[in-house]
């Protein structure tokens, strides 16, 4: 398991043209060695550095060696996406292109303390002295330990953008005695705390919509190349919000189901999801809305901080999950077949009123081999409590809104 930490340092002259000159090295044997690889169809690193060690090692005399070591298995990465991305038909080139270069280093390459990190060039070792941000130091005081590779990248006015990465062993997950269904929505996260079901709001309509009317009027009747047109786009930050939302969800779930011991439920939904969902979709908002609420990085966040924790995960079938009657095995009729509200349909055997989060929290409960009997009331709804986005998003644990939420009626 590894994690990334981004540190900026602004450096003289001298270190910054040494470090340039590394670069530009670096990205002439990178580019052999891709089009070697690409040539000979490999993704194999040992092949790669067995075909253009030598060569480039004649070539550039005073560059270290494990340079083009680094090189080679930067290389390797990139020709094996390469690959995948063909394999699913989202590759645009024939072959792979170097647009960007992050120079990639290794055990010999790079050193680090918290006094300074040195990096090797041509003409001897630079030494850097970053500021380490508080992230840095949330992952150096705990359990993680600092990786034997690093990479660094050269920005405008002698700044270094140095990637320090933290490792850690995975933990291994223990017996599950209970099981938390969670729900992913465009608007909202259902889960099941305690038995009683609740809906988190994330507001990813609200924030898909919002960004998109603030780029068309960025750029109604201004050219996207325009420099004040890109500088507005990319102070834009629907990325970050979202992504915030994400983690802060995935670790206020894993760690409830840490203290109770549980395992997560979730619909193993494949990672080109929003391309099923609008194949007979044609009201472009709504394509939108379902292309940007990426609920496979929903779960891919749930699962990479589950798997940090040791809280096992169960993946379920997402077909028909919110339109079966959990009760009955027959299908949950919506609007307008005569259920009472837009989000709430009646079992079609039974008449049962299901709200269609709920209705899906018990169906992936099924799925995951629980037994016991579903909730089943009279013709009432099964509605569950809303959460509002501000009130969970600052929450330490599930317990701190617990006492927030209406008891869902039965």
């Amino acid at each position: 398991m590894e994690r990334t930490v981004k540190l900026r340092v602004k450096v003289d002259y001298e270190t910054y043209k040494k470090l340039k000159e590394v670069e530009e090295e670096y990205k002439e044997v990178l580019e052999e060695a891709v089009n070697y690889g690409h040539t000979n169809k490999t993704t194999s690193f040992t092949r790669i550095k067995a075909g253009i060690y030598r060569t480039e090692r004649e070539k550039h005399v005073d560059l270290p060696s494990h340079y083009i070591y680094t090189a080679c298995e930067d290389a390797s990465e990139r020709l094996g996406s390469f690959e995948k991305m063909k394999k699913r038909s989202r590759a645009y080139t024939n072959r792979p292109s170097i647009r960007r270069v992050t120079v990639h280093l290794d055990d010999h390459l790079w050193k680090f303390s918290l006094n300074k990190v040195s990096i090797a060039t041509k003409h001897g070792k630079v030494s850097l002295s970053p500021l380490f941000p508080k992230i840095f130091w949330r992952y150096y005081n705990s359990s993680w330990r600092v990786a034997s590779e690093a990479r660094f990248k050269l920005l405008k006015g002698n700044v270094v953008e140095l990637y320090m990465i933290f490792k850690k062993d995975e933990q291994k997950t223990y017996t599950p005695q209970g099981i938390i269904p969670v729900d992913l929505n465009e608007n909202a996260i259902s889960l099941l705390v305690h038995g009683k079901p609740v809906l988190l709001e994330t507001m990813t309509k609200k924030t898909t919509l919002g960004y998109e009317y603030k780029r068309r009027k960025i750029t109604t009747g201004n050219s996207t190349k325009d420099r004040d047109t890109k500088r507005k786009l990319r102070k834009l930050r629907e990325r970050d919000k979202k992504v915030d939302v994400r983690r802060k969800f995935a670790k206020l779930i894993v760690k409830e189901a840490l203290e109770s011991r549980s395992a997560i439920v979730l619909e193993d939904l494949p990672r080109n999801t929003p391309e099923h969902m609008i194949k007979d979709v044609r009201d472009p908002q709504l394509r939108l809305r379902i292309y940007r609420s990426a609920f496979s990085s929903v779960k891919g966040q749930i699962i990479e901080k589950a798997r940090e924790f040791g809280v096992p995960v169960i993946l379920v079938n997402p077909a028909y999950t919110s339109s079966t009657c959990p009760v009955h095995g027959c299908k949950v009729l919506y609007p307008p077949n005569g259920s009472p509200a837009l989000r709430v349909g009646r079992c079609e055997k039974g008449g049962e009123l299901w709200h269609r989060d709920v209705v899906a929290l018990y169906n992936l409960l099924r799925r995951a081999g629980h037994v016991s009997l579903m909730p089943l009331g009279s013709k009432e709804s099964h509605d569950p409590p809303t959460v509002k986005l501000g009130r969970w998003l600052r929450a330490k644990s599930l317990h701190q809104i617990e006492d927030k939420m209406i008891e869902m009626r039965v």
